[in-house]
Parts: C-alpha cells; sequence; structure tokens
C-alpha cells in the first residue's frame, strides 16, 4: 500500500495505460515500456499525488508526458505505423464490419494527435472531460474544441464510406 493508494488502485489501470500507450506509441514494444516506465515513475513519485481519488487521471498524466518527452528526444529517428486493425478485427465476424472497422480505425489515425488523443480518452477510456484537460494541461475549452473537431472530421471521412457514424459520448 503506497499511503492511501493501493498496489490494486494501480494495478487495474495497467489494461487502460496499455491501450492509450499504444495508441499514443503505435507500436507494441515502444508502448509496453511505455507503461513499464509511467509505473516505475508513479511508484517513485506516489507521495505527489494530491487528490487519491484521482488514480486513474494521475496515471494518464504521467503516461501522456513521458510519451511527449520521450517524443521531442526520438524527433529525427524514424518511426513506421502499428497496424492495429488486427487487434480490433473480429476475424469470425462478418467481412463487411471488419472493413468498416478498418476505415474507421484509419480515419482515426489520420486525426491530429491532440484531437485523438482527447477522443480517445473519452471514448475509449470513459475519461471526463476534466479528467483529459488535466491528462493532456490544457484548459476544459480547448478538450472541448477538439473533441468537436475530431468528430466532426471523422464524421466527414466516414460520411462516404457507409459506416455508422460514432455516437456522441458525453
Amino acid at each position: 500500500m503506497l499511503g492511501s493508494v493501493s498496489d490494486l488502485e494501480i494495478e487495474a489501470q495497467i489494461p487502460a495505460l496499455r491501450r492509450f500507450a499504444r495508441s499514443l506509441a503505435r507500436n507494441p514494444d515502444d508502448a509496453d515500456e511505455l507503461v513499464q516506465d509511467t509505473l516505475l515513475q508513479a511508484l517513485s513519485r506516489w507521495r505527489q499525488l494530491r487528490k487519491p481519488g484521482s488514480v486513474r487521471a494521475w496515471l494518464f498524466q504521467i503516461l501522456f508526458n513521458l510519451h511527449r518527452h520521450g517524443r521531442r528526444r526520438q524527433r529525427d529517428l524514424a518511426r513506421f505505423a502499428h497496424d492495429e486493425s488486427a487487434d480490433h478485427a473480429d476475424p469470425s465476424g462478418d467481412q463487411n464490419q471488419a472493413l468498416h472497422l478498418g476505415d474507421a480505425l484509419a480515419a482515426l489515425s489520420r486525426l491530429p494527435q491532440d484531437q485523438r488523443i482527447a477522443l480517445e480518452l473519452v471514448a475509449v477510456e470513459d475519461m471526463t472531460y476534466q479528467e483529459v484537460a488535466r491528462v493532456t494541461e490544457v484548459p476544459i475549452g480547448t478538450v472541448m474544441s477538439r473533441l468537436s473537431r475530431a468528430r466532426e472530421r471523422l464524421r466527414a471521412e466516414l460520411e462516404g464510406s457507409n459506416v455508422t457514424p460514432f455516437r456522441r459520448m458525453k
């Protein structure tokens, strides 16, 4: 137990941290390393957690900051995008659904990073706008405008592909 934060609270966030790290890093090995670095930093700095109820947002903020700092150091290195559609496609499902899912994932990957991150944190990780603002260190109004632009851009890209539009999440 770390003060008022239990190991179980941190451990429960690992799957969500992995999803977010894969989205950011686009490479499973880099994502796993990012999660490990996040957990190490969280364990070494658990006293800095101001509100014990906000463990999730705090961990995501650490992960996001580590990623951002890592990208600055590696800006000159070439990166290869990881095709995550294989992780999400249902091989036994309808082929058309798999194609539509691929279209949606491709459209999502083409969003500017700030919009994609905001949308994934809200839609996939079920974070509130306030939590996303904390993680990304921007005002809540900026989060809302990024989400609006991301949804509009996805809607426009997916209109012609017969993909069901995303429903409004929050």
